[in-house]
C-alpha cells in the first residue's frame, strides 16, 4: 500500500465508521483505551449507547479513570461496576469451563470480560461491542515493537492465523451476542494490507504500536486517550492482583503437596498457587488434560495438543514451547 499517511488515515476512519455501522449494538465494554474509545466515539454519533467498565474492588484499575473521561466527553450513560473477591470464584468457574483453560493470564483477562458482559446483560443489553482485534491487526503488543520489519511481518501473520477472543465464547455462554467491528471483513482486510512500517513507529520519544490508528484519530479523541500506552485487560481492570490473593489463600505446604500430586497423578506441571486454583476448577469441570491426537504436537507441561508452530499452550499457558 503506497498511499500517503493522510490517505491511509482517512481510509482507517471511513472503514471503521462503516464497520461500526454494520456492527451496531446497544452497549460497549469501554476500557478507555484507544480501541474501545474509537468505537464509542463513532457509535455514539448515530445511536444511544450505554458503556460498561468493570474493576476489581480495592485494586489499582486505571481503566476506570480513562473510561470515565471518554464517557463524559461523549455524554454516554456509563455503568462502572466494582466486583468483589467473593464474586471471583463464580466467575472463575464459568471462565475456566467456557475457555477450557487454566492459563492464569487468559483467566485474569477473561474474568474482567465475563463480568463486563454479565453486567451489560443485567442492564438489558442483548448485544455488546468490544475492541477485540485492533492490537492484532495493528501491532499493538509491546513484544512486537523492536522486531526488524521482516520479522514483524512474520509475527503479525502468525497472530492473524491464531487470534481468538474470549468475548465471543463468554457472550455465548451468557446468552447474548458480542460484536467485534475491527474484525469486520472490510476493515480487517484493509488493516492487513497496511504496511507494518505504519503500525509500529516512533513518536514523542517512544515507540508505539497502532501508530497509524492513533494518527487517524489524533484530532478526534482526547490526547491522553490517543497516546495512552497499551494496558492489558488484567492491568486496566485490577485482576493483575489475583496472584497475591491466591498466595494468601493457599499455604506453601498445600501448594507443595498438590503440585507433586498433580504431576505424579495427572502429568500436569503446576507453576504457582494461582494456577493451582484454576487447575482444580478445570479438573473438576472438564477433567485431566489429555491429547485428542497422540500423533500431534503435545504441550510438555499438560499434555494437551498444541498447534504446529504455536509458541504457547492455550490450555495451561506454558511458554515458550
Amino acid at each position: 500500500m503506497n498511499n500517503s499517511i493522510d490517505e491511509i488515515c482517512l481510509e482507517v476512519r471511513l472503514l471503521s465508521q462503516e464497520a461500526v455501522k454494520r456492527n451496531s449494538t446497544e452497549g460497549i465494554l469501554l476500557s478507555g483505551g484507544l480501541d474501545t474509545s474509537i468505537l464509542a466515539t463513532i457509535a455514539s454519533k448515530s445511536a444511544s449507547l450505554k458503556a460498561f467498565t468493570v474493576a476489581l474492588e480495592g485494586a489499582p484499575a486505571p481503566d476506570v479513570q480513562y473510561a470515565t473521561l471518554m464517557a463524559s466527553s461523549l455524554k454516554l450513560e456509563h455503568v462502572v461496576y466494582y466486583f468483589k473477591n467473593d464474586e471471583l470464584c463464580d466467575a472463575v468457574r464459568v471462565v475456566v469451563k467456557t475457555m477450557r483453560s487454566f492459563d492464569p493470564m487468559e483467566i485474569r483477562n477473561s474474568i474482567a470480560v465475563y463480568i463486563g458482559l454479565r453486567v451489560a446483560k443485567e442492564h438489558g443489553m442483548g448485544t455488546v461491542m468490544t475492541g477485540d482485534g485492533c492490537d492484532e491487526l495493528f501491532a499493538g503488543y509491546s513484544f512486537l515493537f523492536d522486531l526488524e520489519k521482516e520479522q514483524l511481518d512474520l509475527e503479525l501473520r502468525k497472530l492473524w492465523d491464531v487470534m481468538q477472543f474470549s468475548s465471543i465464547k463468554l457472550a455465548k455462554a451468557l446468552g447474548i451476542e458480542v460484536k467485534l467491528p475491527y474484525l469486520d471483513p472490510g476493515f480487517k482486510s484493509f488493516a492487513m494490507k497496511i504496511d507494518s512500517s505504519y503500525k509500529v513507529r516512533d513518536e514523542k520519544g517512544m515507540k508505539w504500536g497502532k501508530w497509524i490508528v492513533r494518527k487517524a484519530f489524533e484530532s478526534i479523541l482526547p490526547e491522553e486517550i490517543v497516546w495512552r500506552v497499551k494496558t492489558p485487560i488484567e492491568c486496566g481492570s485490577g485482576t493483575s492482583t489475583l496472584p497475591n490473593l491466591f498466595n494468601e489463600k493457599i499455604s506453601d505446604e498445600e501448594f507443595k503437596d498438590k503440585k507433586c500430586r498433580y504431576f505424579d497423578e495427572d502429568k500436569v506441571m503446576i507453576r504457582d498457587k494461582e494456577q493451582l486454583f484454576y487447575y482444580e476448577v478445570y479438573k473438576s469441570a472438564i477433567g485431566v488434560p489429555h491429547p485428542a491426537d497422540l500423533k500431534s504436537r503435545l504441550c510438555p507441561e499438560c499434555n494437551s495438543n498444541v498447534a504446529e508452530g504455536a509458541t504457547y499452550c492455550r490450555t495451561c499457558g506454558a511458554y515458550p514451547i
